[in-house]
Formats: C-alpha cells, sequence, structure tokens
C-alpha cells in the first residue's frame, strides 16, 4: 500500500488542531487533535510510500513508534486515503494506458471522494471500461448522452436510431455540422469514439448485435428525438428489457420541459406501463390523449427541444446513468425529475409500482428485494 491523502480534498487548518478535508458539506470531513509533528508527516502521505518507509519517516522525525500506522488507519477510516497501488487488475491494466488516464485523471478523482475505499476511483473507472450501454436516439440529448458516456470511459457505448442527420440535429457536444445527411446511426458512432479516451471501444457490427463473448448490456438509455416517448414511454419497446432483467432510463424534452427519468429496474421499481396505468387511474381520459398524440397523424413536424434545456437533461442523464453504472442507486429509481423554460425548477415525481401490471414490481415494493446496480447490492442507497 502506498497511502495518499485524496488529493482532491483541500486541505487546511480549521483550528489549532483541527484539520478539515473537502471544501462542501456532502465531503467535509474534520480531524483533530492533530500536533504539530503529526501534520508534518500528513505532509509525506502523497503516494509516493510505502508504510516501511512512512514509518522510516516517522523515526527521523522522532515521532513515536507505531504513529505511523495509526495515523493511516485513522484517516482510512474516515474515507480520506486513497492508495496510489490499489483497484486490482483492472485498474492496474489502466494505469499501464496513460493516454486514457491522462484523460480520466479528474474523473478519477472526483470518484475517488465519492467512493471511501482507498483505490476506490480508479477501480471504479476501470470497471467502466468493461460495461456496455445502449443508447437509443441520437438526435440533441441522445447523441449527447453517448458522447458523455464514452468520454467518461464506459468501453462499449452502441447507439441505435434511424434516418439522417438533420440540421436541427446538431449540437455542440452531439452531432457535429459535417454530419447533416449522414445516417445518424453512424454518425453517432464516430462521435462515440472520437469521445472515447485512448482506444476506442469496441462496438457490435451494426450498432446493436450482440456478439459471442460480449458482456450483457448494463443499461439501455431511452432518449427519442421526440420527447413524448420519454415523457410518456410506451410499454411495448420496454416489454424485452422488462422480461430480460435489463435497467433502463429515459431522458428527452418535450415542448419546453426537460425530463430525466425513470431508471426502471426490473421487478423492484415502476416500468412505464405502471406508469401509463396509473395516470389513466388519475385522468379517464389519457389513453384517448395518448393514442392521438402517438398516431402518425399527430405529430409535430418539428419536436421542439431548445438547445440548452437538451444540453442539460443529456448532462443530468449522463451522471445518473454513471452513478447507477458505478455501483450507485441514484434518485431516478422509481422517480422522475423535470424541468421547464423559463423558470427551470426542477421537480421531483415519485413513481411507484402499480398493482394491476405485469412487471412484478409491485409484489416486491414492500420487501428489500428491489435490484440494484451491477455488481454492488451492498452499495444501494435506497
Amino acid at each position: 500500500m502506498r497511502p495518499m491523502v485524496k488529493p482532491a480534498l483541500r486541505r487546511a487548518w480549521r483550528a489549532r488542531q483541527t484539520v478539515q478535508f473537502g471544501v462542501t458539506p456532502a465531503h467535509a470531513v474534520s480531524i483533530g487533535p492533530v500536533d504539530t509533528a503529526t501534520g508534518a508527516l500528513l505532509e509525506r502521505l502523497d503516494g509516493s510510500r510505502d508504510l516501511d518507509l512512512l514509518r522510516a519517516d516517522a523515526r527521523t522525525m522522532g515521532l513515536p513508534d507505531g504513529l505511523a500506522e495509526s495515523l493511516v488507519r485513522r484517516l482510512t477510516a474516515a474515507g480520506l486515503i486513497d492508495d496510489a497501488s490499489s483497484g486490482g487488475p483492472a485498474a492496474e491494466a489502466l494505469r499501464r494506458r496513460r493516454d486514457a488516464l491522462d484523460r480520466l485523471r479528474p474523473d478519477a478523482a472526483s470518484l475517488s471522494v465519492v467512493d471511501p475505499e482507498p483505490g476506490g476511483g480508479l477501480r471504479r473507472l476501470a470497471v467502466r471500461r468493461g460495461l456496455r450501454v445502449r443508447v437509443r436516439g441520437a438526435g440533441r440529448v441522445g447523441a449527447s448522452v453517448a458522447a458523455l458516456l464514452s468520454a467518461a470511459g464506459v468501453g462499449g457505448v452502441e447507439v441505435l436510431d434511424g434516418g439522417c442527420t438533420e440540421p436541427g440535429d446538431v449540437t455542440p457536444g452531439g452531432l457535429p455540422a459535417g454530419a447533416v445527411g449522414e445516417r445518424r446511426d453512424l454518425s453517432a458512432r464516430r462521435l462515440v469514439r472520437r469521445a472515447a479516451p485512448g482506444r476506442p471501444p469496441r462496438s457490435s457490427p451494426g450498432g446493436g448485435g450482440d456478439l459471442p463473448g460480449e458482456p450483457g448490456l448494463a443499461l439501455v438509455v431511452v432518449c427519442p428525438r421526440d420527447g413524448l416517448g420519454a415523457y410518456v414511454p410506451d410499454p411495448l419497446p420496454a416489454a424485452d428489457w422488462i422480461a430480460g432483467g435489463v435497467p433502463h432510463l429515459y431522458a428527452g424534452v418535450v415542448e419546453a420541459t426537460g425530463v430525466v427519468g425513470p431508471l426502471v429496474l426490473p421487478g423492484g421499481t415502476a416500468c412505464a406501463s405502471c406508469m401509463e396505468l396509473a395516470r389513466t387511474d388519475r385522468d379517464p381520459g389519457w389513453p384517448r390523449l395518448l393514442a392521438q398524440w402517438r398516431s402518425g397523424g399527430r405529430r409535430v413536424p418539428v419536436p421542439a427541444c431548445e438547445l440548452s434545456l437538451a444540453s442539460t437533461v443529456a448532462g443530468l442523464a449522463a451522471a445518473h446513468a454513471l452513478s447507477f453504472l458505478d455501483g450507485e442507486l441514484p434518485l431516478t429509481a422509481g422517480a422522475r425529475w423535470e424541468t421547464s423554460l423559463p423558470l427551470l425548477d426542477w421537480r421531483r415525481e415519485p413513481l411507484a409500482p402499480h398493482p394491476r401490471c405485469v412487471c412484478g414490481a409491485y409484489r416486491k415494493s414492500e420487501g428489500d428485494d428491489t435490484p440494484g446496480p451491477p455488481g454492488s447490492h451492498e452499495r444501494m442507497a435506497g
């Protein structure tokens, strides 16, 4: 172990013998009492020394035997210690990919603050490289989500969409102006490759078929170009994901409202059908409205999607997706977040499983067996 105080946390003396690590209330931790000599030893926790060297430094500084180990244990228990050599084989492989790691160092620093375990930040980044995510939709929201996930280190990002890129699809973080007239899916795949740190991720032929030996889908992010499909998602396309246990997250812009969520955990949280049934219970005229909105003859010629709102939705959707992929349970699980122009006030709408839905989530809603993020049930937040 080569311990170091997490460099992402700014350090300052709060009082004569109290050190504060971190600025914001979400992450700040104060440690005390810390005398001047121990404070000097803190400066040596920079990842360049193993515990043997730290013991030797402590003896040279005239500090008591065992103080170095005691300090490291104390800071580790407070979630303040990182390890420049840990994280497992996948993290070590990422360290050898200097081109990729240099791009991802700011992400690793942020994740080190989130994960209390030494080496946890790099371990999460290494796990991302082995995950496979599918983004359905390559418009203003979907293409940006795909690029963000790829740039954040997700190794397999696939994009599905039809038709050709139109001028209105172009965004600073999504499809470029040079893609106008090209097939959307091909343009989006090139965007994903350009955004990827280091070597471009391997993708399935045709942008969505499964290859033998390829990892299963960790998540589907549904970002229809017509944001109606995110605001009132159609249960039919989601039936295969429900049956296959594939988590999926909805995001989009409809009219002047941005929507992120819900994150559907099949059999654990409310799905598209639950939402539709619950809305029909409250509003008997809802099915009639949906039928008209979803019919081909009732589509608007150019779906409204204001650029800054689309970028905001894409960023929040990507952040929730990454949180889930990293093993957390973001607040879009079982809920939807909305914001509307011009005031941009975020509103959270809890979504409960419906007793008549065949997805099975209602039967489990009172238990403690809601499925969690990939491989991290022990870190579930709810």
